[in-house]
């Protein structure tokens, strides 16, 4: 992960502590954003969606607790990288930060090299969670964080319901899914739809990446070869 494109979000109600952490982090490389409150926090992660936010616990209007809590609901920033910073070193402080959904905990006064290093050290390791996130079978890979496809190292479009057919049935090749199973955890609850509603997406599928790659199992359902 190269430091020039990492956005980093600071919301703090000092702005001594913004100042000393935003210099250290830009003179690192970092581009880095601010906000007063929690409130102002969540707007700001909607506008410049961060790679990695630093809270303060304790700020007005709303405070870091809740701020996490009320990010983690919010689809694009569930696996976002969130920093806890505060003044209290107690254990209990520590642990509802992490049920609240936090990455790490950081305590005041701040140490910047000991805060650079634990920074570095979570973008390290989600970067490289990441990475072995991305599923690859023969010349087909997926990377289920960007909804990309890949054949021979071409980029291939899907439609979502395309990639989440496919995705199920590459994370488990030689399996036969059932059309029950696929139609749940591709469809889940929505509307009714038809019975050759999966019929129709193996086609398409098919067609996008040759017709060796899913096999039908008469009776029974679908399988990646």
């Amino acid at each position: 992960m190269n430091k020039t494109t990492i956005k980093i979000l600071l919301v703090d109600d000092e702005p001594d502590v913004i100042e000393f952490m935003s210099y250290n982090l830009k003179k690192e490389g970092y581009i880095v954003y601010s906000a007063s409150n929690g409130k102002l926090g969540i707007e700001m992660a909607k506008k410049v969606n961060p790679d990695l936010i630093v809270l303060d616990v304790m700020m007005p209007e709303m405070d870091g607790m809740e701020t996490c809590r009320t990010l983690r609901t919010m689809e694009q920033f569930k696996n976002t990288l969130i920093i806890f910073l505060t003044a209290r070193d107690e254990e209990y402080s520590q642990i509802s930060g992490f049920d609240s959904g936090a990455d790490d905990y950081v305590t005041k006064p701040v140490k910047p090299r000991i805060f650079l290093s634990r920074l570095q050290a979570l973008l390290r390791r989600s970067d490289s969670t990441k990475k072995q996130l991305n599923i690859k079978v023969g010349n087909i890979e997926i990377d289920p964080e960007k909804y990309l496809v890949y054949k021979d190292g071409a980029e291939i479009e899907l439609p979502k319901k395309e990639f989440l057919l496919l995705q199920l049935l590459i994370s488990k090749p030689g399996r036969v899914f059932n059309r029950e199973e696929i139609m749940s955890r591709v469809w889940g609850n929505e509307s009714i739809v038809g019975d050759r509603t999966i019929d129709v997406h193996i086609r398409k599928l098919r067609e996008k990446l040759g017709d060796e790659t899913i096999k039908t199992m008469k009776g029974v359902g679908y399988k990646f070869d």
